[in-house]
């Protein structure tokens, strides 16, 4: 077929230097087009002799991106969500309210979880910022230790810790219920700890708060889940629908509501507050949460209006199952009683 010649533009014609490549081997030619054989080229005369690189985006490429945005959110669903303690601050107008609890303000802290996987440090971040909001009252509701990866011995000695570190709480008027993990690691032992740091535990029981002439109804039911809830004990007739005192229910679980309504006590509660869901812990945008507990699948969080009765559930300070939380933030809701009509708005 004859010799071929295959045409080169050269470096005036390019504006460029010459590059020839054999095997694997690089030859180059200095600006003034001299060979470079027998020594290594500098830096500078790479950096002018290559060409610019145009990076091919790879599947492998994709995958790494891939794998660092989940462990950025990883990352973030573990220390920044996990820790970000959200104060959500609601007004509630009760039916009956005395006008003397006009401004009455009450604190609910749920699910606190120590050790698995709350830290202490953050629990008496939580502590401290209670503190800072000096309320009339302070409601514990309920699941204060984890039985699920530990030991019942390990939960119950957290117990002690966590009780004692709610100690610090300023506020005098401190109740508490149980959750489905205090049950399971043990009533005894939880119960015992908080009342010897000065925590009132309202199992199936009651108590009234008072203030000048005014009197509210505050009662707390076993947990739904574990335990063994006595509506008829926790709200006795002689308390139902009593004239300008209104009944406050503690319950950790809130879909118990549904059969609570069905009862003729659960039928005079004006206030019920829960917890037990976590809010779902992890919400993925235009998703269900991806797990909810037994009685907690109804209502996960939030306001609710079942007749005559409304409910909130509050998402919990800590986390069960892995140490993660992604668009559901720990939170702390205070709530501020009000006297009077039920503004239009519902609040």
């Amino acid at each position: 077929m004859g010799n071929q010649k295959t045409y080169a533009p050269s470096e005036e014609e390019t504006g460029e230097p010459v590059r020839s490549a054999v095997g694997t081997k690089t030859v180059c030619e200095d600006s003034g087009g001299n060979p470079m054989e027998g020594r290594e080229p500098t830096i500078e005369e790479l950096m002018v002799s290559s060409p610019p690189s145009h990076r091919v985006l790879t599947r492998r490429a994709l995958f790494k991106a891939a794998v660092c945005g989940f462990a950025g959110l990883a990352v973030y669903g573990v220390e920044m969500d996990r820790h970000w303690l959200e104060t959500t601050h609601y007004d509630v107008h009760l039916p009956g309210l005395p006008a003397d609890f006009d401004g009455f303000r009450a604190v609910q802290l749920s699910d606190i979880h120590i050790d698995e996987f709350t830290e202490p440090f953050f629990l008496r971040d939580a502590v401290d910022h209670i503190n800072r909001l000096a309320p009339d009252a302070v409601f514990l509701t309920g699941d204060f230790v984890t039985y699920q990866l530990v030991t019942r011995k390990f939960a119950r000695g957290s117990a002690w810790q966590c009780a004692n570190i709610l100690s610090r709480i300023k506020c005098p008027q401190r109740y508490a219920i149980f959750g489905n993990h205090d049950v399971m690691v043990s009533e005894n032992v939880v119960g015992a700890a908080l009342k010897d740091n000065g925590i009132t535990v309202l199992r199936n029981w009651h108590i009234p708060l008072e203030r000048s002439n005014g009197r509210l109804w505050l009662a707390g039911v076993d947990d739904p889940v574990e335990g063994r809830p006595d509506p008829e004990a926790a709200i006795p007739a002689r308390i139902r629908n009593r004239p300008n005192e209104p009944v406050i229910l503690l319950c950790h679980a809130p879909d118990y509501a549904n059969t609570l309504l069905k009862h003729p006590a659960g039928q005079t509660v004006s206030l019920m507050l829960c917890g037990h869901t976590h809010g779902g812990q992890v919400r993925i945008p235009f998703m269900p949460p991806v797990h909810l507990p037994p009685l907690g699948r109804i209502y996960v969080e939030g306001w609710f209006k079942l007749g005559s009765m409304r409910l909130f559930v509050n998402r919990g300070l800590g986390t069960v199952g892995v140490p993660v939380r992604f668009n559901c933030a720990p939170e702390l809701t205070v709530f501020t009683l009000r006297a009077g009509p039920l503004p239009a708005s519902g609040s």
